[in-house]
């Protein structure tokens, strides 16, 4: 399955006006840039919070495919993903690699 995915990341609580926003983008993006071999655009809005029932009746009669999802700010990354990530300090040392070969 090949098809565009348009993801939203709004600060705050779902509010129904982002959906619509969100079905604009869709829309561009399928008139666009999506071909006879692409699948429909999908659309994910993620929100600090949303109310279940707020979020069906929004996207209740809209024909693109859209989720909505809550996401959690975190300061402590699991610890299989800080193992496979570069430390800060590895990134420092690349930054500076990569700025001696430009000089």
């Amino acid at each position: 399955m090949r098809c565009y995915v348009v993801i939203e990341l709004k600060t705050g609580e779902f509010k129904p006006e982002y959906a619509g926003q969100l079905n604009f983008y869709l829309s561009a993006v399928d008139g666009i840039l999506k071909t006879e071999h692409d699948y429909p655009t999908i659309g994910l809005l993620l929100c600090k919070s949303k109310n279940n029932l707020v979020v069906e009746y929004t996207l209740k009669d809209m024909s693109k495919p859209i989720g909505v999802s809550e996401y959690k700010v975190t300061c402590d990354l699991p610890e299989n993903l800080s193992k496979q990530l570069p430390s800060i300090e590895d990134i420092q040392n690349r930054i500076r690699e990569s700025d001696s070969k430009t000089e």
